[in-house]
């Protein structure tokens, strides 16, 4: 037994009292917010730009658990006799739609699972396109606040963006947050397991980037009386 079902296994008999079978559904989604509260900092670095490399880190050390996660629910063991509800932590869409169709007593849990998902790559989009909207006006400002600089001598000049290098960028702001709605495509295709992670974590991802903005903003609407604060 790998440490990784060791623990979903415990957090899932605390839980079972009140949970019943789907205890372990709810100790999967505990086990996911307790990861990401520990990739908080870089998170939280990632954000306030301290690092390049901090961006990346939070999804790749992911990466190991989600795997340990798909391995669980696939390579056998004692966690593939629970369920969420009717349909089991192991099961795939495909197999749900095998046992009474989408609105079978399986389909439905997916269904719910799939809506969930939904909801929060819209709300993930909504906020990604209002953000690069934002950075878009905020460098246009900018730039047209700017003091024109002499160049010396010999130096070459700085390009400025085009017309259509400005478009380009603002229909690829659009674009990008529709990527979120992949996590769809890969929720249908691992077992049930793998998706309650997949909703957990990027409900906590789009959540927690929501309130570094918030934080950001308060920040900067306070008046500057000589302290240095940490609001993130």
């Amino acid at each position: 037994m790998s440490v990784f079902t060791h623990l979903v296994a415990e957090l899932g008999r605390l839980l079972e009292p009140a949970l019943a079978e789907s205890a372990t559904a709810a100790a999967i989604v505990l086990f996911t917010v307790l990861v990401r509260l520990a990739l908080h900092p870089l998170s939280r670095a990632a954000f306030r730009g301290a690092t390049p490399v901090a961006g990346c880190l939070p999804l790749l050390l992911q990466l190991p658990v989600f795997f340990l996660m798909y391995q669980a629910f696939t390579s056998g063991g004692e966690l593939l006799g629970h369920r969420l509800f009717a349909a089991p932590l192991g099961s795939r869409w495909t197999e749900a739609l095998g046992e009474g169709g989408p609105f079978g007593a399986q389909g439905l849990v997916f269904l719910a699972l799939f809506g969930a998902i939904a909801v929060v790559a819209a709300w993930s989009a909504v906020r990604g396109r209002r953000s690069a909207a934002a950075a878009a006006r905020t460098a246009a400002a900018a730039a047209a606040s700017a003091p024109k600089k002499k160049q010396p001598a010999g130096a070459a000049a700085l390009p400025e963006l085009t017309a259509e290098q400005q478009e380009a960028m603002r229909k690829l702001g659009g674009v990008l947050p529709l990527l979120s709605f992949g996590t769809l495509i890969t929720a249908a295709v691992v077992p049930l397991a793998a998706g309650l992670y997949l909703l957990t974590t990027t409900a906590w991802s789009v959540a927690e980037r929501a309130w570094l903005e918030y934080r950001r903003a308060r920040a900067a609407e306070q008046p500057a009386d000589g302290r240095v604060r940490s609001t993130l």
